[in-house]
């Protein structure tokens, strides 16, 4: 089973320089509470993001791979050189927590979205790659102050 989740403005905005261009406590607990402890696949920008906010503690997940384009040693990851065989012969419980790339390449792989939608606009120059949200169903939807919570299934 692959989940992918991200939060995203009403213009599909997900990101700013490598970093979340807003914060929201409500989209953050829901991320952690939803990945705290899970497998998870993210890109090298991705980890390299974490790592800058997590500093010296160690990451809150359980196994970690990371995607990146050449062999690189991560002191608690595993490096993952070829996505597309690497998500479609997974057969455990997976997270794809980003990037922008990671998260278009494995999209045609994953089982469950799990997005937060910001009812705002945000400013930033990372966007997600559009693609017909109708093709999926709606299975769980929260709605809070400026966002909705929502989980859609293939």
């Amino acid at each position: 089973m692959i989940h992918s989740i991200w939060a995203m403005d009403v213009n599909w905005l997900i990101g700013k320089d490598n970093l979340l261009p807003w914060h929201y406590k409500e989209d953050l607990a829901y991320f952690k509470k939803a990945t705290e402890g899970k497998t998870v696949l993210m890109g090298d920008a991705t980890y390299q993001s974490l790592k800058s906010y997590y500093k010296t503690k160690p990451l809150p997940y359980g196994k970690i791979y990371v995607a990146n384009l050449k062999d690189t040693m991560y002191p608690d990851a595993i490096c993952i050189t070829d996505v597309i065989s690497f998500v479609s012969t997974f057969k455990d419980e997976l997270w794809i927590i980003g990037g922008k790339a990671i998260y278009a390449i494995t999209l045609p792989y994953v089982d469950y979205l799990h997005i937060t939608h910001i009812l705002n606009t945000h400013e930033g120059n990372v966007y997600f790659t559009q693609f017909p949200l109708s093709s999926y169903q709606l299975v769980k939807k929260n709605v809070v102050e400026n966002m909705i919570f929502a989980t859609y299934k293939k």
